[in-house]
Parts: structure tokens; sequence; C-alpha cells
């Protein structure tokens, strides 16, 4: 079986997430560097493997995806490896509602209106910050309560959804305001600690 191709750029969250799920279940890749935001623009080539012009796109033996958490729950599936989703429908369910909180309110405000304003911008925008920050303190506060007790945020067992936030919370602490913020959580600091030491974030 031939190995699978992701095509992105490392600096994005969602290219960060797909190659960590393919780490963790140590899955031997190739990465095609894809900037989409050079001054060519996007290549024709690549619209054929995602129609949107987005990263990251996956294509294994001639079956193409797009979106990171179909990604993520193929290559989940598809390898051998430890399991990167609950067995029971209540932990997946939790699991899948985690991920979709963080596509929907957590990834605009925490990378783009927070850490890229911030770290890109000559005159970054001090109103967008606020309300990402704001947006931030809610996403915070919600994942702390749906974090179950152990070492994941689904409790013993390492899954998606801590691939889904690490990326996320990673560009948020880049940041003054987020290394602020997110030290008011206490209850996510151990499991910060021990995401950043997985070899998959390291290398991500």
């Amino acid at each position: 079986m031939a190995k699978p191709t992701l095509y992105g750029a490392d600096y994005s969250v969602y290219v960060r997430i797909a190659r960590m799920a393919l780490q963790e279940k140590g899955v031997d890749y190739e990465l095609v560097p894809l900037d989409i935001f050079t001054a060519e623009g996007i290549p024709a080539w690549y619209l054929e493997l995602h129609p949107f012009g987005r990263i990251p796109a996956f294509e294994h033996d001639g079956f193409r995806l797009f979106e990171t958490g179909a990604i993520a729950r193929y290559v989940d599936e598809a390898f051998d490896g430890p399991a990167l989703q609950p067995a029971d429908a209540r932990g997946r369910a939790r699991m899948g509602q985690i991920i979709g909180m963080l596509d929907a309110y957590a990834y605009r405000a925490m990378v783009w209106d927070v850490a890229v304003e911030r770290l890109e911008k000559a005159q970054p925008d001090e109103a967008l910050i606020a309300a990402g920050l704001s947006q931030a303190e809610t996403v915070l506060e919600v994942l702390t309560s749906l974090k179950a007790q152990g070492p994941w945020l689904l409790g013993d067992q390492l899954t998606l959804a801590d691939l889904h936030a690490a990326p996320i919370i990673a560009y948020f602490l880049k940041v003054a305001e987020g290394q602020e913020l997110f030290a008011h959580f206490s209850g996510l600091q151990d499991w910060w600690d021990r995401i950043v030491e997985r070899a998959s974030f390291s290398n991500g």
C-alpha cells in the first residue's frame, strides 16, 4: 500500500492537526509543501484536490480527501496504531462536540483575531484583538467544563480532540495576551504540559 500524501504548509494549524494524527498512528507519509498565500496564487492542479483552495488535502492509494476532520478520522481508521477515537457513542459525540466547537468558535478568534493580528500587522486592530480574547475566554471556559477527569480532554485516551486543540492553542500562546488568559485556566495547564511533550506535537 502506497504511503499517503498530505498537501499543505508548515504554518497551517489544520495541516499540523493532520500531521499529528499521522504521527500518532506511526504512519509514514509525504508532505508536499503548498503555500496558498503566495503572490502566484493557488496552482490550478491543486484545485483538483481541494476545489475550495484551502489546506490540507490528502491522497492515499487514489483516495482523495479534504477537510481536516475527515482526514484525521480516515487516518485513525485506515491505519494500524493506537485508536484516536473513543469506542463508545458518548465519547465519540463529546469528541465531535469539542472539535466542532474549536472549528466554529476558537480557530478564527484565537489564531487570526488575536495571534495573527498581534504578530503580523504593523498596526494591529485592538478592537478585533479584544473581541478575539473575549471569545477565547469563553472557549477556554467551555473546554475546561467539558474536559473529563484524566490526562487528556476525554479522560485516559488521547483522541483527535486533543490533536485538534493543541495547534490552535499553540498559536494563541505565541502572544502575551494569550499566555495571560490561558494562565487563568489551571484545569488545562497539566493537559497542555502533557501534549507539548508528545513527539507528534514537537515534529508537527
